[in-house]
């Protein structure tokens, strides 16, 4: 019977390609354009190494029949041509714009994949250094790119190939909202969060006085002749400052912040503290109105909270990584433990009044590094680690992949899959019951439904996998790099 549904489901999907390619159709769904694979149901992997000559690819998988190759030719591969970067590391993935970015740690290059053409034309100019966090907004308008190695803050804007650099000592995380009209910087080790601003003419010439004609939440401004952006530190507004008749108070102080997420609204920034395992105190959400930290020209308004007033949700099981959905917020971080070793958790945050539920015991962790989330099919999250072999689980010799499945309408782990290597990145291929993920550097794949590995013989790749995207994805929240 098994093999009987899969090959009425082989025929019936070639049967609408046919039915497509005689009519003269050249889109699928959502108006999207039928891209030149032909393939409706695309995987994107990121690979390192992938051969002698090649430091970099993109190489595109059938996620419908799980194979790297045209379903009835085994010599037909897909790839993004024009890619060039070397050692891609994330893909941001917007399926609603037909776009992904890909970032490549080995030559600091950025990357807009098109995805009805299944192309690029080059990559993002004018990025300093590499970075360590990189961001697009989805209208493409700008790129914002923390390098820690040079301390500098980048907003690049693709379309006019402008530039500016702003210092910021020790920053290495940028968060931006999905409408691209917040971005967000964290300094390492540091208890505050920072902001980008596009300047108007009249400020332009009011601070080209160097650093003394800024205003005192300014860290830097640039060009310093005639600055065009700046990047302030999150200031309560308690005092005004005469010379620009902009409020500008003490700053509010975090908790080792390290990334933020944004509402369903689009009303509020979650800001994550990291506490203890980033080197802080207690790990927390803090609560930030959005209007005052907009950059865009005309559109900053409203007021910051007061010293003090920002609203804070402890959450004890750590917080360096969370996923908004609708009302409800799944936070992952690690907790430090009595033997000095930590522990992944997963706690859910109630939005509607800001509480949160007791931790849940998921995956150990690297502390504060990146993790992935991503919500998949059968009321499914997934969440990834990097270093889960050296956390308290496998220290006490229990179970320690670094994959972990959890039932959002239950409210439990329902498993955690073996050990296969640091895990980098999830896809959801959506209406399908499966994840591709990329773990150990190599592409898996696993059911929704209970979690089995689904056979991934044909999805292997050369080299060492580090990201996969969903490509055809209804909504850009298929996406484990935000």
């Amino acid at each position: 019977m098994k093999k009987r549904s899969l090959w009425l489901s082989a025929a019936a999907a070639l049967g609408i390609a046919v039915a497509l390619a005689g009519c003269g159709t050249t889109t699928y769904f959502a108006g999207r354009l039928l891209p030149p694979s032909g393939l409706t149901t695309r995987v994107m992997i990121a690979i390192q190494n992938p051969s002698a000559l090649s430091k970099g690819a993109l190489q595109i998988v059938d996620a419908f029949y799980d194979t790297r190759y045209k379903y009835n030719n085994t010599a037909v591969q897909y790839s993004v041509s024009g890619y060039s970067g070397a050692l891609p590391i994330s893909i941001q993935n917007m399926p609603e714009e037909q776009l992904g970015g890909v970032y490549g740690s080995g030559d600091g290059s950025f990357f807009l994949v098109n995805y009805a053409k299944e192309n690029t034309s080059g990559g993002v100019k004018g990025l300093n250094s590499t970075s360590s966090s990189i961001f697009v907004t989805r209208n493409e308008g700008y790129v914002v790119a923390a390098s820690q190695t040079s301390h500098v803050l980048t907003v690049s804007s693709p379309s006019s190939g402008g530039s500016v650099g702003l210092s910021l000592p020790g920053v290495y995380r940028v968060s931006v909202n999905p409408g691209g009209s917040v971005a967000l910087a964290f300094v390492e080790n540091s208890n505050y969060v920072y902001y980008v601003h596009e300047l108007s003419a009249a400020q332009s010439l009011l601070f080209s006085g160097g650093s003394s004609s800024w205003p005192p939440a300014a860290q830097d401004c640039e060009p310093q002749n005639l600055p065009t952006w700046c990047v302030y530190q999150v200031q309560s507004p308690d005092h005004l400052d005469a010379k620009t008749q902009t409020y500008y108070g003490a700053p509010l102080v975090f908790d080792r912040p390290v990334k933020a997420v944004f509402s369903a609204d689009g009303g509020t920034a979650y800001i994550l503290n990291c506490g203890p395992e980033c080197g802080g105190s207690a790990a927390s959400v803090s609560l930030l109105p959005v209007a005052p930290l907009i950059f865009l020209l005309g559109q900053n308004s409203g007021n910051l909270p007061t010293t003090g007033n920002v609203t804070t949700i402890p959450i004890p099981g750590g917080a360096s990584n969370a996923l908004v959905a609708s009302s409800t917020m799944y936070v992952a971080g690690q907790q430090l433990m009595p033997d000095g070793l930590f522990t992944g958790n997963l706690t859910v945050v109630n939005l509607s009044n800001n509480t949160a539920g007791s931790p849940t015991s998921i995956s150990d962790g690297a502390p504060g590094a990146v993790s992935r989330m991503q919500l998949a099919d059968d009321n499914t999250l997934w969440i990834g680690m990097t270093k889960c072999n050296n956390g308290e689980r496998f220290a006490k010799g229990l179970p320690y992949g670094c994959l972990t499945m959890y039932n959002t309408s239950t409210n439990t782990v329902t498993l955690l899959e073996p050990y296969l290597g640091d895990l980098t990145g999830i896809a959801n291929v959506q209406n399908l019951h499966k994840v591709y993920v990329a773990q150990g550097g190599q592409v898996y794949i696993f059911s929704t439904t209970n979690g089995s590995s689904i056979n991934n013989q044909y999805v292997t790749v050369t080299g060492t996998a580090w990201d996969v995207a969903f490509m055809d994805a209804t909504t850009d929240a298929n996406n484990t790099v935000y």
